[in-house]
């Protein structure tokens, strides 16, 4: 059968929020089968769990944040996009504030950590949300218009397509198409990093917002250039990041997706209202198990593969 994974130990790390400009420190630790994905945050006078839920979702301006009570996570969606990229199904991560660190913009980090770590096969079956009807979810019209879609298909897609009225993002690749099964997320996505303008830095300070970023940890581009001395990781690593992006809010969902996802100009925020309809919309989806390997989507059996 296709078996959920986890970790064979515990890894550590040391960052900053990408918002907070908070040092934070990470531990990430296995769980049993059918656990999830749980947030832990040990710095509060009692510890709150935090499991992963789309309905968890409470902030996605800039970031995805996730809650319980009074305690939240911020920008979780890197972290997240590292385990669905490598299959992690049960995990615990002890945080020590609010916000995930951001390392360097990227999730390449935490593929370096869960990888270090050892991922383990565990005796339970692996269970996937399979898309059967399609969903989508609009906003906006004309100049303005963004939407997500998830479509049925044997397997995870993604195709993402981003629009950017500036001379800098023209000059690179704007659509990308990444298919779980057959590509290598490790070595095409993962190392893609946040990136931003600096004539929305002031804004984005004055808000509370981007006080950690810097050139160390997001693509920084002013009018006419990219600022970064070492430019850019791949050709079209702007969308790239967007594709990185989605699959950490996508897999808020708590199980991984057998879909194809398109999406045109999204964000956090489209895309956790997409999977709310999709919850709203039972007759979509099916929760399904692979007793026969051979019936699974092809690449989905076996462990994510290296760099």
């Amino acid at each position: 059968m296709v078996r959920q994974r986890t970790l064979k130990t515990i890894t550590k790390a040391v960052g900053v929020g990408l918002h907070s400009g908070q040092r934070v420190e990470l531990t990430l630790r296995p769980a049993q089968p059918d656990t999830g994905i749980i947030f832990r945050r040990v710095d509060l006078p009692i510890p709150v769990d935090i499991p992963v839920s789309a309905l968890a979702a409470t902030d996605t301006r800039m970031a995805s944040t996730i809650s319980n009570g009074g305690a939240k996570v911020r920008t979780v969606e890197h972290l997240m996009s590292a385990c669905v990229g490598l299959g992690i199904d049960n995990l615990y991560i002890d945080i020590t504030a609010e916000e995930v660190p951001i390392l360097d913009g990227s999730s390449a980090s935490f593929v370096f950590l869960l990888q270090s770590a050892g991922i383990e096969l565990q005796n339970a079956a692996r269970k996937f949300i399979k898309i059967t009807k399609p969903v989508e979810v609009r906003e906006g019209e004309g100049d303005n218009l963004k939407w997500a879609r998830l479509d049925p298909y044997h397997g995870y897609k993604l195709s993402f397509e981003i629009d950017f009225a500036h001379r800098v993002v023209d000059s690179t690749g704007q659509r990308v198409e990444f298919d779980l099964g057959s590509g290598n997320y490790s070595r095409d996505i993962a190392r893609a990093r946040t990136f931003g303008f600096t004539k929305d830095v002031e804004m984005l300070r004055a808000n509370g917002l981007s006080l950690g970023g810097g050139l160390d940890n997001a693509v920084v581009m002013d009018d006419y250039r990219i600022l970064n001395a070492d430019g850019l990781r791949y050709d079209d690593e702007l969308v790239k990041h967007k594709i990185l992006d989605a699959m950490g809010d996508l897999y808020l969902l708590g199980k991984p997706l057998l879909a194809a996802y398109s999406a045109f100009r999204s964000g956090h925020a489209l895309n956790n209202k997409l999977l709310r309809e999709l919850l709203a919309r039972p007759d979509c989806f099916e929760t399904v198990t692979f007793e026969d390997e051979k019936l699974a989507p092809t690449g989905f059996a076996l462990p994510a593969r290296a760099w």
